[in-house]
């Protein structure tokens, strides 16, 4: 059957990676990425869907100049802990070169193609980050 290929967990998990969603838990008032069914610091299951901001700082970060053959196309690839003020987020930072990063600095999500997926080459999207505009001027 066509299509068996995709990742079904993808597929579940896509509007939590389209629209940057976590969690927040209604015992403690911590939010976290991704969202959980359960409170991963105090294992409430009392658990909300909350949107997360779209702007945050760069906490830190490492560049990867060796990645699996077929999983880019381009070398380095950086990756980033960015810190949204109510949640921190691991993710893919674009539209950067190595050098010109630093902790603290602003940055911002973007929509951007993760990887293809299959025979089929489905192509998977969701959120990355990349520096805000004030950070170029």
């Amino acid at each position: 059957m066509a299509g068996e290929s995709v990742n079904v967990d993808q597929w579940r998990t896509r509007i939590y990676r389209y629209r940057l969603l976590g969690g927040r838990c209604r015992e403690c008032g911590r939010a976290f990425y991704p969202p959980l069914p359960k409170c991963p610091y105090c294992s409430s299951e009392d658990v909300e869907e909350v949107r997360l901001p779209r702007q945050g700082k760069l906490v830190s970060y490492t560049i990867l100049y060796s990645v699996e053959e077929g999983a880019r196309r381009e070398s380095p690839v950086i990756v980033g802990l960015v810190d949204l003020g109510v949640a921190r987020v691991v993710s893919e930072i674009v539209d950067a070169e190595p050098g010109t990063l630093k902790s603290g600095m602003a940055v911002e999500a973007v929509f951007r193609r993760l990887y293809e997926e299959g025979d089929e080459g489905v192509i998977v999207y969701g959120v990355k980050f990349r520096p805000a505009p004030e950070n170029t001027s």
